[in-house]
């Protein structure tokens, strides 16, 4: 069994893993020839100002007076330049936003695990073009750029990363740093000749990122006074900037601006994921080579790509790797020139075509490969010989339109290759799951389940010829693989299935013999079971797209009593689960995201534990033979955790609205108070209920430490659901073979467990299995935090750091999902206990639910959740078994 579990582990790790190369791989090629305009750019220079986290609609918008948000801009798209609107993609981070406006591309999310500041592929970019850049900002932008580049051109000066604080009284100041900076950097470059030969050089780019208004929108939300006010000082700083560079380089009329942001920000103060509030960023252009502003009646939004038009303006090749289309309303030049730039930038995107058709024509057998119809070789030169054509016969319109045309073709044609394996993989990837999840089914009817008692179970010895025809299988798949070069990932996908299914094959007999069990069932009652079965999968799916699913199942488990004898035989635990289950259910109801920090529900909540605890304690200390000294300490203990909690989080929150930081003292409280949850639990009684409720009051007092508002409140329900699942489970147990009639406060987790008490599966166990995993869906979604990429709420980690750090506030924050998940493993631990079953028997018929997903982020979703599951389970078991003992001997209890 533990070798089944092993396998079963490391066959969905493959799985898991299998989504990144179907559709996650790089999109990045090598090999492809640089392309210029031949002709003389219209600027010498470009400054590029990259206001971090600004939305397209603060930007323009007027004040409340009716004045411009920000007069500068507002006056450089009145009289002076063009402006639009950018469109970023999902995520829409500053890494992969930076990437995109700088290198064109859209970036390979393996940057994700090699964090910020690295590179994991090597990458072409406008700064690495340029004849020298010079860039001021963060730490994490800039150094990713500066990074790994050849030559000393590049030239980065960034603030610490401790300056990027949340919590700080005034985070302008990562822009005022910026702009001081390089006021400075030009009052040097006078009086230092080498610097002032360098900066006077054409193909010139200077940096500024501004983080301010994305660290205020985290800090105070987009519609608060100091994401507004930043605007204003981000204006008044580019206005300075421009003003010193002109009067520097003497009005020469070669210096070309663009203002442009990143990504925007939802009204929660979040971004990474789709809403319009995150991806419409605004885009101000002007200076040479810029076309002024036209009169026109309607003003159209075209989406501008930064990179070619950067690149351009100042004569360097295009980034390798950029797929973006040069915008050439935007240029103020000749038709020759604008034909000509377009025509280079159709090369340089049909030369990344040709480089990706090559290489997988290469590693594809010939009479296997499917090229691209819609852009042959012959079409490819026709289009070229024909664009060129119309450049020398002055017919520049029909160059441009021609070049674009070739443009989406090639782009079509990359994403054709990109893409070319992706059903091959998928046919194999789904080929193992099934036959794993049909391999894990037939595990369960032939070992763990009397379904086919009455049926002949004679081993029968594996036909030599079915092994063989499977190893001859495999031998032809790994060549075929082998001639073809492919990835070792590849092997895995597709080797793995051809075991699976000959274990599933050899088990022929027990397929024949459910089959003949099923036509047992009286067709009515058959179709009732599958009626019932699937409705319960069709919620679980639904769930995942419509958290008001939750609500409606939650209802139905209110209702399970009133068709059951629970209602007669126990009325009291069935009027307590019909509440709890009530009160859950209005959790998926609750606002997901752009909710306001509530620190009074937060407060609510933790008094409510209190109460509770109060209420515990006194019920404890009536059975003197159960309660003594020490575990009375530990509650009091407990307690006092929960009361630092609320006071940590009461005045984190005061401090935060004072402007005045994260106190130290409730900083290392809070570490403290996450640390010893893992500990307390353990040095409590093993007595069931004691146990569980120890490891409630230390789980609380994290997940307090962790909350804003409502969801504070979320814990506390569903554990009192969880306590009186535990007690359902108990008294719906009717099995003649146990004997189970022992109260729940007498049961201990470290009761040495009879092996011989241990039960088959019956068709009961299926219910129960579908109510874990309901219990851990809710668990997932009840709250919201996993509704979308930007749901999180960076405020639910004030109280542990304000300095920004991506890792660590992700981890804390995954930590407050897997909270409720712990308390609902912890409960199943004791609902096993109760109903005397073996929880690697239970185990298998739980992981056949959570194979139902229905897109790429469900299927990475469901993935996680089933691995996550073995390692909570494994967690669950310590906090609900394992004792600690203080001062090196053993406590004696009076059972």
């Amino acid at each position: 069994m533990l070798l089944f579990f092993i396998l079963g582990l490391l066959v969905h790790f493959v799985f898991f893993g299998s989504i990144f190369d179907i559709y996650f791989t790089s999109p990045l090629v090598h090999g492809m020839t640089p392309q210029f305009t031949p002709l003389p750019p219209p600027a010498k220079r470009l400054v590029l100002f990259v206001a971090d986290g600004l939305r397209a609609d603060a930007l323009y918008e007027f004040d409340e007076n009716g004045n411009p948000r920000a007069p500068f801009i507002r006056n450089i798209i009145m009289h002076e330049g063009s402006w639009g609107i950018s469109h970023t993609r999902v995520p829409t981070e500053s890494r992969p936003g930076h990437v995109a406006l700088i290198a064109g591309f859209y970036e390979d999310v393996s940057a994700v695990a090699k964090g910020w500041k690295e590179n994991p592929v090597g990458f072409d970019s406008l700064i690495n073009e340029s004849k020298y850049t010079w860039s001021w900002g963060s730490p994490d932008i800039l150094t990713m750029f500066a990074k790994g580049v050849g030559g000393d051109h590049i030239y980065t000066y960034s603030y610490d990363a401790e300056s990027e604080d949340f919590g700080a009284h005034d985070v302008t100041k990562l822009d005022t740093w910026v702009f001081d900076h390089v006021k400075e950097f030009f009052h040097a470059a006078r009086n230092n000749q080498s610097l002032f030969s360098k900066v006077n050089e054409e193909k010139i780019v200077f940096f500024l990122h501004l983080l301010g208004i994305d660290t205020n929108g985290h800090a105070h939300r987009p519609t608060s006074r100091e994401y507004k006010d930043n605007i204003k000082i981000v204006d008044d700083g580019i206005k300075e900037i421009v003003s010193m560079l002109e009067h520097f380089y003497g009005n020469d009329g070669k210096t070309a601006f663009i203002f442009t942001s990143d990504h925007g920000m939802t009204d929660w103060g979040f971004h990474g994921a789709g809403h319009p509030s995150e991806t419409l960023t605004p885009f101000v252009t002007w200076g040479a080579g810029i076309k002024y502003p036209q009169k026109v009646s309607v003003q159209k939004f075209d989406d501008a790509d930064v990179a070619p038009l950067m690149a351009s303006l100042i004569g360097v090749p295009f980034p390798l790797n950029s797929v973006g289309i040069l915008p050439i309303d935007y240029l103020n030049n000749t038709d020759l020139f604008r034909a000509e730039s377009m025509f280079t930038n159709a090369m340089q995107i049909l030369e990344q075509f040709k480089v990706k058709m090559t290489q997988k024509k290469e590693a594809i057998l010939p009479f296997f490969f499917t090229p691209f119809k819609l852009l042959s070789e012959s079409k490819q030169l026709n289009i070229l010989r024909k664009a060129r054509s119309y450049i020398k016969q002055r017919k520049y319109d029909e160059a441009v339109s021609l070049c674009k045309e070739l443009i989406h073709l090639a782009l079509k044609g990359l994403s054709y290759y990109h893409t070319y394996d992706r059903f091959f993989l998928g046919v194999n990837v789904v080929l193992g799951f099934v036959g794993w999840t049909s391999y894990a089914s037939l595990l369960i009817i032939k070992s763990h389940s009397n379904l086919t008692r009455g049926v002949s179970k004679e081993v029968k010895k594996p036909s030599h010829l079915l092994a063989c025809s499977f190893i001859a299988l495999g031998v032809l798949v790994a060549f075929f693989l082998l001639i073809q070069d492919c990835p070792w990932t590849y092997y895995i996908y597709c080797l793995l299935p051809i075991p699976i299914w000959y274990a599933v094959l050899r088990e022929f007999g027990v397929i024949q013999d459910f089959v003949l069990f099923v036509l047992t069932f009286p067709p009515s009652q058959l179709v009732a079971y599958l009626f019932i079965f699937t409705l319960g999968i069709e919620v679980l799916v639904l769930s995942f797209f419509y958290r008001y699913t939750l609500t409606a199942g939650l209802v139905a488990f209110a209702c399970w009593p009133f068709i059951t004898q629970l209602r007669t035989q126990a009325k009291s635990i069935s009027l307590s689960w019909i509440f709890f289950s009530l009160l859950l259910a209005v959790f998926p109801l609750m606002p997901v995201v752009g909710r306001k920090p509530d620190i009074f529900l937060v407060m609510g909540a933790g008094l409510l534990v209190l109460l509770l605890s109060l209420c515990v304690v006194t019920s404890l200390l009536k059975r003197k033979d159960h309660f003594i000294n020490e575990e009375l300490l530990l509650h009091l203990v407990q307690m006092l955790s929960i009361v630092l909690s609320m006071y940590v989080v009461y005045t984190t929150h005061d401090s935060l609205l004072k402007k005045q930081g994260l106190p130290v003292f409730n900083q290392i409280i809070s570490w403290i108070t996450l640390a010893s949850s893992f500990v307390l639990p353990l040095l409590s009684p093993t007595r069931l209920f004691e146990r569980l409720f120890s490891i409630l009051l230390s789980s609380m007092s994290a997940y307090l430490l962790l909350s804003t508002g409502y969801e504070a409140l979320f814990p506390l329900v569903l554990s009192c659901l969880m306590f009186v699942w535990i007690q359902v489970e108990q008294e719906t147990l009717r099995q003649p073979s146990v004997s189970y009639k022992q109260k729940v406060t007498s049961l201990q987790f470290t009761c040495s467990p009879d092996i011989t008490q241990f039960r088959q599966l019956y068709l009961d166990d299926v219910r129960r299995a579908f109510f874990l995993v309901f219990f851990l869906v809710t668990a997932f979604f009840g709250t919201g935090n996993i509704a979308s990429i930007n749901s999180f709420d960076l405020a639910s980690v004030y109280c542990f750091l304000t300095v920004f750090s991506p890792f660590m506030m992700g981890a804390l924050m995954m930590w407050k999902i897997l909270i409720p998940f712990v308390l609902v493993m912890c409960a199943f631990e004791a609902v096993q206990l109760t109903t005397q079953l073996s929880s690697k028997r239970f185990s298998l018929p739980v992981t056949c639910f959570f194979f139902s997903s229905c897109s790429i982020s469900h299927y990475v979703i469901v993935m996680s959740m089933t691995i996550v599951l073995v390692f909570l389970n494994g967690l669950a078991h310590l906090l609900t078994t394992k004792k600690l003992e203080l001062c090196g001997k053993p406590k004696s209890h009076l059972i």
